[in-house]
């Protein structure tokens, strides 16, 4: 992972912090806070160079007791990370941050269900149902933004895919 990746993950974690902590910033606020936290880059640079790397995409993330939790954050990490690598990117800000987004949100939900079948803590049983719940409805949000994106670049001539 270079500078540029690691910073970019690290400016994806911030914003998830944030809209966790009840900020109240939403979608939009936390693209104008994607865009203060990540040095601009080049769309050429960034459309995803390491796709390249032609390693074996993780299988996806099932929740199951036939694995300890540890084994089971690792894969829900493995496919984040893989998911977030490959999302197609085209330089314009929100739909990169839209398409990383989706398997950042995925990737809380798979830790959610992990979490859900090893915990007893009811404070945290409360938080990952939260969880699976938020993420689920913003991936569908982020989901329907990202067709409705696509549909208007269907109609526009020479238009950023």
């Amino acid at each position: 992972m270079n500078q540029t990746e690691a910073s970019r993950i690290s400016a994806i974690h911030s914003v998830t912090t944030a809209l966790r902590s009840g900020l109240g910033i939403g979608i939009a606020g936390a693209a104008l806070l994607m865009g203060a936290t990540v040095a601009p880059v080049g769309a050429q640079e960034m459309h995803h160079h390491h796709v390249a790397e032609s390693k074996k995409s993780p299988q996806s993330f099932i929740a199951s007791t036939a694995k300890p939790f540890s084994a089971l954050m690792d894969d829900a990490m493995a496919v984040m990370d893989d998911g977030m690598k490959r999302a197609p990117m085209n330089g314009v800000a929100e739909h990169d941050f839209v398409t990383m987004m989706i398997p950042h949100h995925q990737g809380a939900v798979d830790m959610a269900k992990a979490l859900l079948l090893y915990n007893k803590d009811p404070e945290l049983q409360n938080l990952a149902q939260g969880i699976l719940t938020e993420q689920q409805n913003e991936i569908k949000l982020m989901q329907a933004w990202l067709g409705r994106y696509q549909a208007r670049q269907a109609n526009v001539p020479d238009a950023p895919q």
